[in-house]
């Protein structure tokens, strides 16, 4: 079926060409999601590519133009350049407007790390927003990275969240908030979380950890998938809700959730805007343990 965004979507046999296959049958084929209703899976993406063709047809496009074997460096620039096009675009304006004037609350400590002989942990702590991630967040937790990648003597590094989520994603009550969309890139790209986490797993592997639970969604996912063994408790959601602000993950997810799940599954996260369960993560690799 090819979706008003010129997206095609398969049914029941896999397809490569196509950004997902939908099936009401297990799989272990990437390609392949399984869902209750095929109908109503395909009814509500159609109405949801109605709502915002742009930037689900920017999604498939980035998600395709994306390579796992090359280097992450050159996916978060191709995912950021496209997450600034759609943030000049109308359908990002018409979420600002919808959502109106907001004021981020202030944190005076978005980021808490502590060192223990060659451990460093590293903790989310804005439990009242879930963790939302904010640019003081994202400034705190390049500090606490910062000390990770230049110390040898850290020997592995956990990331968490303070409170009842892990990450709720980006704080929805900054967004808008840079005078560009270039600014906007150049401040995601030169002061990126992601290229330091990835950075980090090539070093540390599974010792670069990510401790998960309650809402990891957004730019929480996205961070958590790049580290090297990502656990979760069975109370976690996660999701990429990004498509109904009319955006695409912004925080190097299409890299780091491809590269754990597909470009298919992650294609279907975006754009259905759809959560999973703990289980569900586990047998698809977007999470390596449930404890």
């Amino acid at each position: 079926m090819e979706l008003p965004a010129g997206i095609v979507v398969g049914v029941e046999t896999p397809r490569d060409e196509a950004a997902f296959t939908l099936s009401e049958e297990p799989s272990d084929d990437r390609r392949v999601v399984t869902v209750d209703s095929v109908a109503d899976t395909l009814d509500e993406l159609e109405q949801r590519c109605r709502r915002w063709p742009q930037a689900a047809a920017v999604c498939d496009d980035v998600l395709r133009a994306f390579d796992p074997a090359r280097s992450t460096f050159a996916g978060v620039i191709t995912e950021s350049l496209a997450y600034s096009t759609l943030q000049s675009g109308p359908e990002f304006g018409r979420w600002l407007a919808e959502r109106g004037p907001a004021q981020v609350p202030e944190s005076p400590d978005p980021v808490v790390a502590q060192r223990r002989d060659g451990r460093l942990s590293i903790e989310f702590n804005r439990p009242q927003r879930h963790n939302a991630f904010s640019t003081g967040a994202r400034a705190a937790l390049l500090e606490a990275l910062e000390v990770a990648r230049l110390d040898p003597s850290v020997e592995e590094v956990v990331l968490s969240g303070a409170g009842r989520s892990f990450c709720s994603g980006g704080d929805l009550a900054e967004f808008g908030s840079f005078d560009d969309p270039a600014t906007a890139h150049l401040a995601r790209t030169r002061h990126s979380p992601a290229l330091v986490l990835d950075e980090l797993t090539a070093r540390l592997g599974r010792r670069c950890c990510a401790r998960v639970h309650g809402q990891v969604l957004g730019s929480g996912l996205e961070m958590a998938a790049y580290c090297g063994w990502v656990v979760s408790t069975p109370d976690a959601v996660f999701g990429l809700p990004e498509l109904a602000l009319g955006l695409i993950p912004g925080a190097g997810g299409t890299v780091s959730v491809t590269r754990r799940i597909g470009r298919w599954r992650t294609a279907y996260l975006v754009l259905s805007g759809r959560t999973i369960d703990p289980p569900t993560a586990l047998r698809w690799g977007l999470i390596d343990a449930v404890e």
